[in-house]
């Protein structure tokens, strides 16, 4: 008895091994369930997708606190912004201030007066993190760095950053009125990445040289990336963006990868130590591509000219407000996607130009997963009495093109060709012949008639 309880006991261990086992080598992938999130260690977070800015998932996303670096995502925006509007040029020289010099934390150790192109300063502020770049940027674009946090506060009320405040370019201070939430970074990081997506050229390079030039001489400065996130085991790849840390702020990240097409923003605020942010970057960004499936629009109906009534012209051209895209967490077909086109038959003048007129929707299932505006692409003032009567008399004239010319339908006069002086002479020449042959006949037959014939034949002639 005892040995069949024995033999029992090896069979169900065994059961138990073997299960165990299965669990060990076929996991539960990560994102298959909230349970993967609940070991997210920072007490503030967010996952956003970049294209739809649809939430995947957050955890307290609204609570402010302080950002330390992050705060230079907004001071890129800004540079970036003066790059797009040719008000600065990436090989510009900047001169770096006694303040810009004086700025401590990470820094790229600037010395005063030292020049510096655009594009060096760019890469100082992404890579490495530099103070005292972000502050000479900042002197550059706007004269003083608190004109400049003035445009940083003002692009992010634009953005819908409600719960953010800047009180400088760097986020070096230690004032406890420079505050933002972990949602609002990740509608800054998507304004960012999706606008000015060359941001990667810089935010993706793990080390590259620069080069100081000041009075002591010339020599070479390593920068490397404060991202570490670029470096580790990952199934998507790592395209930035931003790391920030200080006493107060604890460790913060905010984080962007794609893969297949899809890319995520995952933001981390106030997390305990500097692994700890990277580990939870990547359980969220590993949960988004496990469970996010995301649809976009490629092929948008081609848009017709929408008539106008009352105005100066006919019809308006038409245009898209945007791309159409829809993330999708559970799984849906999407060739199934219904496209229903929504605009009137006519508008009326007058007409501003962006004015929205209709909108095209999509509808998955009865579903409707959204619209994109349609815009008129430009203004059409109403027409006035010149106007009408102009319009009236181009109609006359394209109704009189249109109608057969009568002239091209009738047969023409078939001419002859006229014969030359030379030829009119041999004429004249074979026509007297002819008739001095016809005289002389004639001559002879009335010969040979009888006196009666030859009176009539004078008679009828």
């Amino acid at each position: 008895m005892r040995q069949v309880w024995r033999f029992r006991f090896l069979i169900v261990w065994s059961l138990v091994l073997m299960l165990a086992g299965n669990v060990i080598l076929f996991p539960v992938s990560a994102g298959q369930g909230e349970e993967s999130i609940a070991n997210v260690s920072a007490p503030s977070v967010i996952l956003m997708e970049a294209s739809s800015g649809q939430v995947i998932y957050e955890k307290d996303a609204d609570q402010r606190r302080s950002p330390a670096s992050v705060t230079k995502v907004m001071t890129l925006i800004l540079i970036f912004d003066a790059l797009a509007s040719e008000k600065i040029r990436l090989e510009d020289e900047v001169v770096t201030s006694a303040r810009a010099k004086a700025m401590g934390g990470s820094q790229v150790f600037l010395e005063e007066g030292e020049v510096q192109t655009v594009e060096t300063l760019i890469k100082c502020i992404v890579i490495a993190s530099g103070n005292d770049a972000s502050v000479a940027m900042a002197e550059y674009i706007a004269g003083t760095e608190e004109e400049f946090v003035k445009r940083m506060n003002e692009r992010a009320k634009g953005l819908g950053m409600t719960n953010t405040h800047f009180v400088d370019c760097c986020g070096l201070t230690e004032d406890p009125e420079h505050l933002t939430t972990a949602r609002d970074i990740a509608l800054m990081s998507r304004e960012l990445i999706t606008h000015y997506p060359q941001i990667q050229q810089y935010s993706t390079i793990w080390m590259e040289n620069i080069t100081h030039v000041t009075k002591q001489g010339t020599k070479e400065f390593g920068l490397a990336n404060t991202n570490k996130l670029l470096k580790m085991a990952v199934n998507f790849r790592v395209t930035g963006l931003k790391t920030g840390s200080t006493s107060k702020a604890k460790y913060c990240l905010s984080a962007t990868a794609e893969k297949d097409g899809v890319e995520l923003i995952a933001v981390i605020l106030a997390a305990p130590d500097y692994k700890a942010r990277f580990a939870d970057a990547q359980t969220l960004l590993n949960y988004g591509y496990a469970n996010c499936k995301l649809y976009r629009d490629t092929q948008m109906p081609e848009l017709a000219l929408l008539p106008v009534r009352g105005g100066k012209e006919d019809v308006i051209p038409l245009v898209y407000e945007g791309e159409f895209s829809y993330l999708g967490m559970n799984g849906e077909d999407f060739s199934a996607v219904e496209k229903k086109l929504q605009l009137p038959e006519e508008i009326e003048a007058p007409v501003e130009k962006g004015e929205r007129v209709g909108v095209l929707r999509y509808e998955l299932n009865g579903k409707v997963l959204g619209e994109i505006g349609i815009l008129t692409d430009a203004g059409m003032e109403r027409a006035g009495y010149a106007d009408s009567l102009g319009r009236v008399i181009r109609k006359f004239v394209q109704f009189c093109r249109t109608q057969p010319d009568q002239s091209e339908q009738t047969e023409p006069i078939e001419q002859t060709e006229q014969p030359t002086q030379s030829e009119q002479v041999e004429s004249a020449d074979s026509a007297d012949s002819a008739d001095s042959a016809d005289s002389a006949k004639s001559a002879e037959q009335s010969e040979q008639l009888d006196p009666s014939e030859q009176n009539v034949s004078t008679y009828i002639q």
